[in-house]
Formats: C-alpha cells, sequence, structure tokens
C-alpha cells in the first residue's frame, strides 16, 4: 500500500504525538493511544485501504488492513514523523529497542476494564498464543494438503515414504514443540526474560527426559501405570530420591502457561534481593533451579492432569449433548471473537488434540467462520449490483482472507459491526449450519486416528476453518454439507433482505452517485447555489456568533501547538493564551461530553451546532489535578456558565501547555466558520462567525 495512506493514518489517529505504541496482528494495526478521543473516526472508516476502525477500552484503538497489514506497519514505522515510536528500554534487563512483540507484550501487560483479573486472564492468553497464529496457520494448510493428497492417492499414507516423513516432520515440528513457543510469549507477556522461559519448557522436551520413561532401562526407579478412566499411561522415578511423575509435554499448552505465572512471580522477586551487579548471572541460575524443579515435580504432573480430565469432561459432555457444541459454539462465537474471549477454546482445542488425539470444537468452529464468510459474500453480491467499488473492494478483500486463510476478522470489523442488521441474518446462517453438523455428526459418527467412533465431526489438527482445510476434518462430507448450509443460508439472507438501514442504503446511494463529482465552493459573501434536486431552494446565509470560552489572546489554530488541532480534523477553530482561570460555556446547549478530568467540553446547540472546548494540551495526563469542574454530562447551560475553574500556574508547573482550544466539530456540515484571532478578549466576546 502507498505510503500516503500511512500518513493518512496517522494524521486521523491523532497525530504521531498521540502515538505511545503501535503493534499488529494478522489483520489490525493495533494502537496505544495518549488519548483515543483525538481520533477522526468517520475519516478513518471512509479511507481507502483502511476496512475498519474500531475503540478498545482506555486508550488502545484498531484499525483494520486485512492482509497487507504488514506491509502497512512498515510504511507506517519509516515515516519521519513516527521515528522513536515503540522503542526504548526493553522489559527485560539487556534488551535493547523493543520490537513490534515487545511493545505488544508490555502495553497489553496493564490490566483493563471493570473486572481485572478476568481482563489479565484473557489478555495473557492473547498475548501467548498470538504471535504463534501464523505458524500455526501455516501447518495447518500443510495438513490439509497432505490428507488431500493421501486421500486422492497422491501421496501414499505409509509412514515407511521418506517423502510423507519429511512433509509430517515440517507441520509436526510446530505442534511438538508449541510448549516452548508459549512459553517464550507468556514469559515475555509477564515481563519475565522469555528465553529464560523457553528453556525451562525445552529441559522436559529433551531426550535425556523423554529417556527417563523408559521403564526397562531404568526398572529398578521408574514404574508405568495405565488409567483406565483416562486411557493414558503414566511413569514415575525417582530423582534425589523424591517421586516424580513422567509424562510427554510435547503439545501442550496447560503446563507452559502455569510454569510462565510461576515464573514470574519467582523471577520478580529475584530481581528485587539480587543485587544488580550479578543479576544477569544469578536470577537466571536461580530461576531455572528453582522453577525447573516445581515444573518437572510438580505444575508439570498438575497441569497434564488438569488438561486430561478436562479433555475426557468435554469428549463425554459432546458425546451424551452433542447438540451443545453444535449448535451453541457457532451461536456464540460471532461475540465471542469480537471481544477476544475465543482464546481461551482455542487453547481447549490444542489441549483436547494433546489430551485426546482429536477435537470435536473445530468442526461447529467452521459453521460460524463460514456464516460469517457467506454474509461477506451477499455484500459482495450487493455492491456489485449496486456498483460500490469502495465496499466491493473490502467485501471481495475480506472474502478471500476467509475462504483462503480462515480468518474472519477482516468481514467482522470491515463490515459486520459496521452495519449491525448483518448479525441478524448470520446468525440465522449458523443456527441451519449448527442443526446439519449436529444432526449429521449424530447420524454418521467421526472415526478417529485410533479407531474410536465418535458424535460429531472431528479433526486431529489445529486448523484454521477456510476452504483449504476442509480435509482434515472427519467425517469431511458432513463437514462440508454443514458449513455450505451456514454460507449459503447467510449469503442469500443478505441478498434477500440486505445489509444494511434504509437510512443507510440511501446514504450510500448517495455518495455512490456523487462519486467523482467536484463542487464549486462558492465566496462567503455570495449567495449559495442549489441544484442538487429538483425540490432544492436558495436559501439566505445565516451567521452565528460564538464568544470565547475563557479570556486571553486569540490565536490561529495552526499556532497553538497541537498538530491534530492544526490539521481542521476537529474543526475549524480558536486557540486562546488564557489570562483568567474561568472557563465558561461559549454557547448555550446541552453538554453532550464532560471529561472525568475536567480537560474537555462538548456542547451542541438547539440548532445543531456542535462545540469542542480543550483546556490546555494533554492535559488529560494530569488525571483532574487542579481542575476543579462545575457541571455535568447531559446538563443544558446557557452562554457565560461556569463549566470549570483551572489552575493554570499548576498546569504550567507540570510542564503543558495552558492554551484553551475551541473548535466547531461539525464545520464540514457548515457553510463557513470564521475565526477571529490576533486579538484580545473576554469571556464570551465574539472569536468565531459561523455561516449556514
Amino acid at each position: 500500500m502507498a505510503a500516503s495512506t500511512a500518513s493518512q493514518i496517522i494524521e486521523a489517529i491523532g497525530g504521531a504525538g498521540n502515538v505511545k505504541s503501535l503493534t499488529h496482528c494478522a489483520t489490525r494495526l493495533r494502537f496505544e493511544l495518549v488519548d483515543a478521543g483525538k481520533v477522526d473516526q468517520h475519516r478513518l472508516e471512509t479511507m481507502k485501504g483502511v476496512l475498519g476502525a474500531v475503540p478498545q477500552s482506555g486508550d488502545r484503538y484498531q484499525v483494520v488492513i486485512g492482509g497487507a497489514v504488514a506491509t502497512m506497519y512498515e510504511n507506517i514505522m519509516h515515516l519521519p514523523e513516527m521515528a522513536g515510536v515503540g522503542a526504548g528500554k526493553g522489559a527485560v534487563a539487556g534488551d535493547k529497542a523493543q520490537s513490534d512483540a515487545d511493545v505488544k507484550a508490555a502495553e497489553r501487560a496493564k490490566v483493563r476494564g471493570k473486572v481485572a483479573w478476568m481482563d489479565s486472564f484473557f489478555e495473557y492468553l492473547s498475548d501467548s498464543f498470538r504471535p504463534i497464529l501464523g505458524v500455526l496457520l501455516g501447518a495447518s494448510i500443510i495438513i490439509a494438503l497432505v490428507n488431500l493428497c493421501i486421500s486422492i492417492g497422491i501421496v501414499p499414507s505409509e509412514e515407511a515414504n521418506t517423502s510423507l516423513v519429511f512433509i509430517k516432520a515440517i507441520w509436526k515440528g510446530v505442534f511438538y514443540f508449541l510448549p516452548i513457543m508459549i512459553a517464550y510469549n507468556a514469559s515475555k507477556k509477564l515481563r519475565v526474560d522469555p528465553w529464560l522461559g523457553g528453556s525451562i519448557m525445552a529441559a522436559l522436551m529433551t531426550p535425556q527426559f523423554a529417556d527417563l520413561m523408559d521403564s526397562e532401562k531404568w526398572k529398578d526407579v521408574t514404574t508405568c501405570v495405565k488409567s483406565a478412566t483416562l486411557g493414558t499411561t503414566s511413569c514415575s522415578t525417582k530423582v534425589f530420591g523424591i517421586p516424580m511423575l513422567l509424562n510427554d509435554y510435547s503439545g501442550n499448552v496447560f503446563v507452559p502457561l502455569l510454569m510462565a505465572a510461576v515464573l514470574a512471580l519467582v523471577y520478580h522477586g529475584l530481581k528485587k534481593i539480587v543485587p544488580d551487579s550479578v543479576q544477569i548471572v544469578f536470577v537466571p541460575f536461580f530461576s531455572m533451579i528453582i522453577v525447573g524443579a516445581l515444573t518437572a515435580f510438580l505444575i508439570g504432573p498438575l497441569g497434564i492432569l488438569a488438561g486430561n480430565w478436562l479433555g475426557v469432561g468435554l469428549a463425554w459432555l459432546n458425546g451424551h449433548a452433542p447438540f451443545i457444541f453444535a449448535i451453541l459454539i457457532p451461536m456464540l462465537y460471532p461475540f465471542l471473537v469480537p471481544l477476544g474471549l475465543h482464546w481461551p477454546l482455542n487453547a481447549l482445542m490444542l489441549m483436547n488434540i494433546q489430551s485426546l488425539g482429536y477435537d470435536f470444537i473445530q468442526g461447529p468452529m467452521g459453521v460460524w467462520n463460514f456464516a460469517c464468510f457467506g454474509a461477506t459474500a451477499g455484500v459482495l453480491f450487493i455492491s456489485i449490483r449496486d456498483k460500490n467499488k469502495d465496499m466491493r473492494q473490502t467485501s471481495l478483500g475480506a472474502l478471500a482472507a476467509g475462504l483462503l486463510g480462515g480468518v474472519s476478522e477482516p468481514s467482522l470489523y470491515g463490515i459486520h459491526l459496521r452495519y449491525k442488521l448483518i448479525y441478524k441474518r448470520m446468525l440465522v446462517g449458523c443456527f441451519a449450519g449448527g442443526v446439519v453438523i449436529a444432526v449429521l455428526g449424530w447420524l454418521f459418527p467421526s472415526v478417529t486416528a485410533a479407531g474410536e467412533s465418535v458424535r460429531g465431526v472431528t479433526t486431529n489438527a489445529f486448523a484454521f476453518t477456510s476452504l483449504l482445510t476442509i480435509p482434515v476434518f472427519s467425517q469431511m462430507w458432513v463437514y462440508a454439507v454443514s458449513i455450505a448450509v451456514s454460507f449459503i443460508v447467510s449469503m442469500v439472507l443478505i441478498i434477500m433482505l440486505d445489509y444494511r438501514t434504509p437510512e443507510q442504503k440511501a446514504e450510500m446511494n448517495a455518495a455512490s452517485e456523487s462519486d467523482g463529482t467536484a463542487v464549486e465552493t462558492a465566496p462567503a459573501d455570495a449567495a449559495p447555489v442549489a441544484t442538487a434536486t429538483a425540490t432544492a431552494t436558495a436559501t439566505a446565509v445565516r451567521t452565528t456568533t460564538v464568544g470565547a470560552p475563557v479570556a486571553g489572546h486569540v490565536v490561529s489554530l495552526d499556532d497553538a501547538g497541537d498538530p491534530v488541532f492544526a490539521s481542521r480534523a476537529l474543526g475549524e477553530g480558536v486557540g486562546i493564551q488564557p489570562t483568567d482561570s474561568t472557563v465558561v460555556a461559549p454557547v448555550s446547549g446541552v453538554l453532550q461530553t464532560v471529561a472525568e478530568t475536567g480537560h474537555a467540553f462538548g456542547l451542541k446547540t438547539d440548532d445543531g451546532i456542535e462545540v469542542l472546548v480543550h483546556v490546555g494540551i494533554d492535559t488529560v495526563k494530569m488525571n483532574g489535578e487542579g481542575f476543579h469542574v462545575a457541571v455535568s454530562a447531559n446538563q443544558r447551560v446557557n452562554a457565560g456558565d461556569t463549566l470549570v475553574t483551572v489552575d493554570f500556574d499548576k498546569v504550567k508547573e507540570a510542564g503543558y501547555s495552558t492554551t484553551t482550544l475551541m473548535t466547531v466539530l461539525n464545520t464540514a456540515a457548515l457553510a463557513g466558520v470564521t475565526p477571529k484571532t490576533g486579538v484580545d478578549v473576554q469571556a464570551g466576546q465574539e472569536v468565531l462567525d459561523i455561516q449556514r
């Protein structure tokens, strides 16, 4: 994508100065901002190359790009104004400038949300898995292609075939060493040396550790027992005279997550007591000894046991009540994915494969994915029919990412969450596909690699549910029919019932008709010309004056010292260098917004003019100190009523500019806004003329 688009994104996000850090995932740019209130949401959503813009909790913000997100990220980070953003001292001693993943882990380490522990839990799971999604996706495609080649006879299925063994090693390496990757990411998330976490987990996967399970070789100290309930074999040996349960930790996800949590406690505790001069030696040394032993003797066996019991429990529930998974999962996923709450289910899928040898959640999940893609296909059909170029490009890119990559975010954030009627149509597709996979899965059970008959659709691999991964599911035809039903039902409903409200449809059609048409703006003192429709009538220009919110010297927004206001992204207006501590309402109207910190107020007059008063620059960081607010949101005020009393000396001492900014937010909808600058005024004296 062009670097100009990158520049426009940064301008719309509030300028480089508003960006604390920037990272990206598979489809989205993830911003950590100074003030999310500075974002021009409408500009982002209508920008070419941007599929959607999604505010998050706090000052986090996501811009959906799609498959080209990595290129866009590089373009943005190479902008001159972005030099130094996301760089700095690493969280771990010895780190240098932080990478994309480093910044992501550090920023997301902050607890946000009303339920802090739950927010932290989901963030922990998310950041432990997100960086490895690419290799998991690549491995799942290889598995699908191998299964397809085997099913049509291109590749023999015998393990003795060296070609097949080599291909299997490529994808199996990802899942075999998955615990090390998760340990690395989980440790980084908890601000621990990630190589330390990875090394501790690797110790339990070495040939030497696996060799301890050879009951013949170590028959004097090693014994093995088979569990009739779990169907697994567990071995134990004696190390330093203490019994140690031995397990195969390859592919496990619970153990590295638990280990990293314990490691964080030990690591940070050691850093408090070990002198700085020898931390580089003795913190890793004691961490490896303490946590390595705890993992081998306690954490590992507990993690394996918990995972096995949970897997068996879910399998039992799926076998006795398959409709719970077949219908409920596709109905829940549309609400879980936008919130990031689907990560625990991904962990359960991997755990099922490791403990049971197969997974039964991904089949119903595929029903949801294809219902999502079907809705996008319906939007594409309508955009082609209506000759809507922008929506055609957006939906075509989102559909390609879904059908070929199994990625739903471009569809969700680029289209579905912007047009809420889609959800109603899509949920019907989820339900229809869920019923089909439930009924057919019950009538035609799957057969696992071990020869076990299981109700529902299963797979022995962690696969992104796309067209390319259909061959990894069993029964394959049951899965194919189910996702086809969900896809077609969603698509047909969108085509028949549309995805837009009448108002949205009218706006989109009007925008399409006016696309490429130049509009000449008449001088302010000339009579406006209206020729858009047969019913349009010429109207005289009405002028409204807006008073100063505070006494002081009036300057242009260009000289106010804030690039966001200078760009007019928040409308035309003025800056005032205050000489008094009382800030008043510049117009009469309703207070739509009152910042808790007292630094910003949004007013709307009875005739629709929207005015923003922003006291100082970056004063949000003062957290309300020195600001004494006199009003509340939704309160009606008259021009001249006190909004806030500010200790501007305290603002200066904190190092922030006291320049108070006032803009007309809906400038674009007005005939003109004329500022009066270069003068000294008292509060209430005219500083803006608004023409309508």
